[in-house]
C-alpha cells in the first residue's frame, strides 16, 4: 500500500527514525514507496538449531490493496534448502533487506506451489501493531489450510501438540484449522522450559519463537520468526495468529531440529529452548510482544481416576476466550482417551471447579457422561460449554485464575433412555394431585420406573398442562436460550445460573403451560399479564419471549445412570 499525504509521510519517517536509533541490530526500513519489480535482497531465518542463515530474495512486484490497506511485495526465494521445500510453514515473519534496510517480513504463500514465490508484508504495516490499544475484537482474517492453490494466503502456522494424544489431535484438527493453525502431533514442543526467563540479548531478527499457549504435562506451541527488535519490543510472523487483538501469551526462543519437505506446505520442526516475553498483541499484520515480560497463565490440573489407579496431569494454559476452552476441552480428551477407554459400556463422572479473579465466584463442575461411543468428546463438550459460556461473557472478572478436576471411570452400562411418560388422569381440577409415571430402558433389556406425584395449584387456568420428562442436556438447553438473550448483570449471577445447570445422572420432570414466557437477565417471567408482555416485547428487545412457561421443575433420581431422551404427557385442567 503506497502512503499518501503529509501525515503518512510523516509516520514513514518517524519509523525510519525509530529504526535507525532503537532496532536492535537493523538499519533503517525501506519503504514500500522505494521497492521497484527486478530489486535483490536478502532474507533471514533459522534452517537448523538456532543458526541464523541467509536466503537470496528477488522482488517481483508489489499487489496494492491486497488487503484492506495492505499492500503485499511479491518475491521469489532462493537458497538453502527452498528449492526442495518452498516456502516453508515457521518462516512467518523472516525479515528481508534491500540495500541493508529492513523491507518487511515473508508473511505469505501460495499452497502447492512448485517455486518459493512469497508474499512479504511491508515492515511499516507491521510497526502499526506495536501502536495499538485497547482490547480489540477477534476478527475472521484469510486462512491457509484449505485454499485455492492459486490464491496468496497467510502462511499457516504449525502449532506441536506435545503429550496430546494422537485421537485428540485428530478429533479436533478441523477446528484448529479453521482458525489458520496446522496441528503437529508430537514433532514439535513439548521441551522442559526452564522456569526463569532467558537473556532477551540472545534473542535476534530472524530467529525462531514458540508462542506456547499451555506448558506442562501437556504442551502447545505455535512457531514464527522473529521480524523486528525495537528496545524491548519484538514483531514477527508478518500476519496474525489468531487475530485476537490484546492478549498475553508467553513466548519462548526455539531451535529448529529439522525440515520436512511437504507437496502441500513444507515445515520446521522445532523446540522451544527458553522463555523470553510476552506476546501483548495480536493483529492483521503481525503479532508484537515485550522481551523480558511474564504473560498471565493459569494453573490446570486433571486427575484421572480408574481401574489402574490415579494419573495426574498439570499444565498452565494462556487465558483467552476462544483458546483457553478449546485447550482445556483437548487436555480432557486427551486425558480420557490416554488413561481409560472412550468406547464400549463406560461412563465417567467430572467434578471440580474453574477459579476466577478475585470477586467471582468459582464455576463448580459435576456431571457425569455414558454410551458406547465418544463419551471423552462428550465429556469434554461438557465440562468446557460452562466455561466458554462464562469467558466469552463481557465481565472483566471471569478470566480464568485456575481450574482442577477429577475425572473417574467406572466400568458397565450406566446410559438409560426415556422410553415413556405417562400420566394417572387425563383431567383434573386445581388443586387435585396427578401421579407421572417415567420408564427409562437401556439395551440390555434393563428397565426402571419412577413415579413421581404433582399438585396442580390451586387458581390454576384451565387448558393443557405438558409433563415434559428430559434428560439435562435438553431441559438445560433452555438456560443457555435465556443466557443468550439480556444476559445477567453481574459476575456472580452468571455464575450461579451455571452452576445451577443439571447433572446428566438425573431425569427432570418439567411442568408446562402453552401461555407465552419472557426470559429476562437468565430469569423466566411466566405468563406474565398481557399489559407487562405488551411493555417487555415493545421496550425490551433483550427481554425473549418463549413458547411456553414453566411451572414447576422436579429431578428424579436414577440411581446413577446417565440419562438421554425426553417425552411428554398432557393432562388438561378443567374449573
Amino acid at each position: 500500500m503506497g502512503y499518501k499525504g503529509s501525515l503518512a509521510a510523516g509516520l514513514i519517517v518517524c519509523c525510519q527514525l525509530l529504526f535507525t536509533q532503537g532496532v536492535s541490530g537493523q538499519a533503517r526500513i525501506f519503504s514500500l514507496s522505494e521497492v521497484r519489480a527486478g530489486m535483490r535482497g536478502v532474507g533471514r531465518t533459522v534452517f537448523s538449531g538456532d543458526r541464523v542463515e541467509e536466503f537470496q530474495v528477488e522482488i517481483l512486484g508489489v499487489l496494492k490493496d491486497a488487503g484492506p490497506k495492505q499492500s503485499i511485495i511479491l518475491a521469489r526465494l532462493s537458497g538453502g534448502p527452498l528449492a526442495q521445500t518452498g516456502v516453508l510453514q515457521g518462516m512467518s515473519g523472516s525479515p528481508v533487506y534491500i540495500d541493508g534496510r529492513l523491507v518487511g517480513a515473508v508473511a505469505l504463500s501460495f499452497p502447492f506451489s512448485k517455486e518459493p514465490i512469497a508474499g512479504i508484508r511491508p515492515i511499516e504495516e507491521m510497526l502499526r501493531v506495536g501502536q495499538a490499544a485497547g482490547g480489540g475484537e477477534r476478527r475472521a482474517v484469510s486462512r491457509a489450510m484449505g485454499a485455492e492453490p492459486e490464491r496468496l494466503v497467510n502462511i499457516a502456522t504449525p502449532i506441536g501438540f506435545h503429550g496430546f494424544s494422537p485421537e485428540a489431535v485428530e478429533y479436533f484438527a478441523p477446528r484448529l484449522r479453521e482458525l489458520g493453525l496446522e496441528p503437529r502431533q508430537g514433532v514439535s514442543s513439548g521441551a522442559s522450559l526452564p522456569p526463569k526467563m532467558g537473556d532477551p540479548a540472545r534473542l535476534k531478527p530472524g530467529d525462531m519463537i514458540s508462542v506456547e499457549l499451555m506448558s506442562g504435562d501437556m504442551s502447545v506451541g505455535a512457531d514464527g520468526t522473529v521480524t523486528a527488535i525495537e528496545g524491548r519490543k519484538v514483531y514477527a510472523f508478518g500476519h496474525p495468529f489468531l487475530d485476537t487483538g490484546s492478549t498475553q501469551m508467553p513466548f519462548a526462543r526455539a531451535e529448529v531440529l529439522t525440515l520436512l519437505p511437504n507437496v502441500n506446505s513444507s515445515f520446521k520442526i522445532s523446540e522451544p529452548r527458553e522463555w523470553m516475553g510476552a506476546i501483548t498483541q495480536d493483529r492483521g499484520t503481525a503479532i508484537a510482544g515485550e522481551l523480558g515480560k511474564t504473560a498471565a497463565t493459569a494453573p490446570l490440573t486433571i486427575r484421572v481416576k480408574g481401574v489402574a489407579g490415579e494419573t495426574v496431569y498439570r499444565m498452565r494454559v494462556v487465558s483467552d476466550r476462544l483458546l483457553t476452552p478449546l485447550l482445556v476441552q483437548m487436555a480432557i480428551f486427551t486425558g480420557i482417551t490416554a488413561t481409560e477407554r472412550n468406547s464400549g459400556d463406560v461412563a465417567y463422572e467430572v467434578a471440580g471447579q474453574a477459579r476466577f479473579q478475585v470477586g467471582a465466584p468459582a464455576l463448580e463442575i459435576k456431571n457425569s457422561f455414558a454410551g458406547d461411543l465418544g463419551v471423552a468428546a462428550m465429556a469434554a463438550l461438557g465440562v468446557t460449554l460452562p466455561l466458554y459460556t462464562a469467558l466469552n461473557s463481557d465481565f472483566e472478572a471471569l478470566k480464568l485464575a485456575g481450574m482442577d478436576l477429577t475425572i473417574e471411570a467406572r466400568e458397565g452400562h450406566r446410559l438409560m433412555t426415556i422410553a415413556q411418560v405417562t400420566s394417572s388422569r387425563r383431567e383434573i381440577a386445581p388443586g387435585g394431585t396427578v401421579e407421572i409415571g417415567v420408564t427409562m430402558s437401556g439395551p440390555d433389556g434393563r428397565e426402571t420406573r419412577r413415579n413421581v406425584l404433582y399438585e396442580v395449584p390451586v387458581g390454576t387456568p384451565a387448558g393443557a398442562l405438558q409433563f415434559v420428562v428430559s434428560d439435562a442436556g435438553t431441559a438445560n438447553a433452555a438456560d443457555y436460550q435465556a443466557l443468550s438473550g439480556a444476559g445477567p448483570r453481574t459476575p456472580a449471577r452468571l455464575i450461579g445460573l451455571l452452576n445451577g445447570l443439571r447433572d446428566n445422572g438425573k431425569a427432570y420432570l418439567r411442568v408446562m403451560r402453552a401461555d407465552a414466557a419472557f426470559a429476562l437477565r437468565g430469569q423466566t417471567m411466566p405468563d406474565p399479564p398481557p399489559s407487562l408482555a405488551l411493555v417487555l416485547s415493545r421496550s425490551m428487545p433483550g427481554a425473549a419471549l418463549g413458547t411456553g412457561s414453566k411451572m414447576a421443575e422436579i429431578a428424579i433420581d436414577t440411581g446413577g445412570d446417565v440419562v438421554s431422551g425426553s417425552q411428554t404427557a398432557t393432562v388438561q385442567v378443567k374449573p
